[in-house]
């Protein structure tokens, strides 16, 4: 399904995700990628939300960040999109973390769902990314500006 999500945000060629690593993120030794799978009434997957832990410093507490949601579309309109997030939003509460947060595509027709339960865009972030040759340049400087991880 995360390649039927690429292909719906019009990347499929960027998507080189395998099974094999899919299931050494979510069921390796040290797990840090999250998910759940909803399933029609023949047991059928429909829809998933793959998820991590992400922290606020300013609240001083872990919440989840909702890395994609995928519906396959015969089911959207089932509630099985609602049922994902309200299980991400019951670990938040019972867990005492302060946030649920996702990206969404601005054309996605998504925006509608989310406003209806509550979610509100954050306009004022910008998102950045660094990949590529920028990444591998920026690495190549962290020899010359030791730092002590604490990991």
């Amino acid at each position: 399904m995360v390649h039927e999500l690429a292909e719906y945000e019009r990347a499929a060629e960027q998507c080189h995700l395998t099974t094999e690593q899919l299931s050494a993120a979510l069921f390796g030794p040290d797990p840090a990628l999250f998910g759940h799978v909803a399933v029609d009434a023949e047991d059928e997957p429909i829809g998933f939300a793959l998820w991590f832990l992400n922290f606020s410093t300013w609240e001083g507490v872990h919440g989840i960040y909702l890395e994609d949601l995928y519906v396959r579309p015969a089911a959207r309109g089932s509630g099985a999109g609602r049922l994902l997030l309200a299980t991400l939003a019951a670990i938040c509460v019972q867990r005492g973390y302060r946030r649920l947060e996702w990206w969404m595509i601005n054309w996605n027709p998504a925006a509608g769902f989310y406003a209806s339960i509550g979610a509100v865009p954050m306009q004022e972030w910008v998102p950045y990314r660094l990949s590529g040759p920028a990444l591998h340049g920026l690495a190549a400087q962290a020899t010359a500006a030791p730092t002590h991880p604490t990991a």
